[in-house]
């Protein structure tokens, strides 16, 4: 059986963690098959979003750290493929958090450009519960995302948050019942396709550019060159001679 499954709909690739017996723990199989998957899908010119999830009841129970061997620093760079690779991508992608998610699968969650939650999630931080530091850029992300507060209750007080209460902290940009979360996730996704592929992926990689950036102005003027770039595209002209011919019509 695969370890991931791989859906192409509507320009969006659904990518399901597919092992429900082990609540879709990370291992070093399920990280390759990962790899391997986004390659293809990424290689798929019809393919403009990916959404990750997992197969119920959980969406990722964490790492397997039985591959930590005698060099625990490689086994942990090792097993943070399984995440590391959806954060890399430059499609936009999506998760779909329709149950547990727990350690190394919260890293999976928070790597991803957007979160949506069922209510029956669960956001269970559990590092120091289990005698580890958390790894993988997990107090970093989870301070970015929410702010220090929200992230010190789950990592430090270890409050673990359901599907609306992570909703509430802004963990997760929105909650939905449990059967209407792929559902959502797969629309949300397929409106990038109302834009060319090439300039979606563009305005995913100067998001991530200007993050890093310390004023308005300097945001400016990385975006100038590609926005300029896209005024001279096909897609743009068409859509400004249509604006332009239902404007006369008025």
């Amino acid at each position: 059986m695969p370890l991931v499954t791989v859906d192409i709909t509507d320009a969006v690739a659904t990518l399901t963690l597919n092992d429900p017996d082990r609540r879709n723990a990370m291992n070093l199989d399920m990280c390759d098959e990962v790899d391997a998957a986004l390659t293809e899908i990424e290689n798929n010119t019809n393919v403009s979003a990916l959404v990750v999830t997992g197969a119920a009841p959980a969406f990722c129970a964490g790492a397997d750290l039985g591959h930590l061997g005698d060099s625990a620093e490689e086994g942990l760079l090792a097993i943070y493929e399984g995440f590391l690779r959806v954060g890399r991508s430059p499609l936009p992608t999506i998760a779909a958090v329709n149950g547990a998610a727990v350690g190394a699968g919260m890293n999976l969650a928070l790597i991803c450009d957007v979160r949506l939650a069922g209510e029956s999630a669960k956001f269970d931080d559990r590092f120091l519960q289990i005698g580890i530091h958390p790894g993988g850029g997990h107090t970093w992300m989870f301070q970015n995302i929410t702010g220090p507060q929200a992230a010190s209750a789950a990592i430090l007080f270890s409050e673990v948050l359901n599907g609306r209460e992570a909703e509430r902290v802004g963990l997760v940009h929105r909650c939905y019942a449990d059967d209407e979360l792929l559902p959502a996730a797969q629309e949300m996704a397929a409106r990038t396709g109302n834009a060319p592929r090439d300039l979606v992926l563009r305005t995913k990689q100067s998001m991530q550019e200007v993050q890093a950036m310390t004023s308005q102005r300097a945001a400016m003027h990385y975006e100038l060159g590609p926005q300029a770039h896209s005024t001279r595209q096909p897609a743009f002209q068409e859509k400004l001679a249509a604006l332009k011919a239902r404007i006369s019509k008025k």
